[in-house]
């Protein structure tokens, strides 16, 4: 395959994924003229793939069925896109075939050309091996990813852009450590050379990685692993307000009105204590209102004011 042009390769390819195709749209993705076209599918066919043309209203060209393809011709997306599958199957998005995935990771490595190769060892070395659990609405450039990953694994600090929760845009300048898929999304773990501390970086956030050709003497994490450090930055309480409310009816009731957003411990038959926390106390309020029983405030003493505020707000409302 060594004499052909790239355009070729590209041609096979689609071949490959599509059982047929018509000539004009062929050429169109390939961006040739038809007569072009004609001559790469002759070029493939002196290097032995049966590729047969039919002419008419519906003609144009596909792969003669169990044509011997070469082993894996694949773009770099596709590279990455299987790199990323077959590995949160090898971290156990998939229970039971977990050693499988290692596997076929393993051979799809091997056949792919060495500048893809090396982007896929970059992934799989620099990741941290860590549940997935359920998958996150995130949009992440997977040329993003590799970049990161290979800055990781080659131990070389890294500038990029970043967005903060808040929507604030700043460069950052770290010593990557670890990449950690966590609730389906990734997150980096690096030494900010600004903050001089130890952050995790969301990477659907993270724009125009650069290494710097700086390399680094890793550093002591604070954390059994990247994984932990990620836990323990992603579930620590961040509400402003903690929530304790006598709630009079059972416990069952209330937890089913309510849903997941707050626990309700039984104290009784007829009452049972309500906790929730939240970053205002608009949303208790109204969570309170839904559930139609009586309830008394025990905290914080501010939810009492506010509640009685929307008291006398709805009775003037009434007239």
């Amino acid at each position: 395959m060594a004499n052909t042009s790239s355009r070729t390769l590209r041609l096979l390819s689609l071949l490959q994924n599509h059982r047929h195709w018509p000539g004009e749209e062929l050429a169109g993705r390939l961006e040739v003229s038809v007569r072009t076209l004609r001559r790469d599918i002759d070029r493939l066919r002196e290097l032995g793939y049966p590729v047969e043309a039919s002419r008419g209203v519906d003609g144009g060209y596909r792969l003669a069925a169990g044509a011997a393809l070469p082993p894996l011709i694949i773009d770099d997306e596709e590279a990455v896109a299987i790199a990323v599958g077959m590995q949160a199957v090898a971290l156990g998005a998939v229970p039971g075939i977990e050693e499988a995935a290692v596997r076929a990771l393993t051979k799809l490595a091997q056949v792919m050309a060495p500048r893809l190769r090396r982007r896929v060892d970059a992934l799989r070395a620099a990741t941290e091996p860590v549940g997935w659990g359920a998958p996150a609405a995130s949009a992440m450039d997977p040329e993003v990813l590799i970049a990161v990953a290979q800055a990781c694994r080659d131990t070389e600090r890294l500038g990029f852009g970043y967005t903060r929760r808040d929507g604030e845009s700043a460069r950052r300048q770290v010593e990557p450590h670890r990449l950690v898929p966590l609730r389906g999304r990734w997150y980096l773990v690096a030494y900010d050379l600004d903050r001089h501390d130890w952050r995790t970086f969301r990477l659907d956030r993270l724009t125009e990685p650069r290494t710097t050709g700086v390399r680094f003497r890793a550093r002591e994490l604070p954390a059994a692993d990247a994984a932990a450090f990620v836990r323990a930055g992603i579930e620590a309480p961040t509400a402003a307000h903690a929530v304790e409310v006598r709630v009079w009816a059972p416990a069952a009731d209330v937890s089913a009105r309510i849903g997941r957003w707050a626990t309700a411990e039984p104290i009784d038959d007829e009452s049972c204590l309500l906790r929730m926390t939240a970053d205002t106390l608009d949303w208790p309020a109204m969570a309170l209102g839904s559930i139609g029983e009586e309830f008394t405030v025990l905290a914080p003493a501010e939810l009492a004011d506010r509640i009685r505020e929307w008291g006398a707000r709805f009775s003037r409302a009434t007239g």
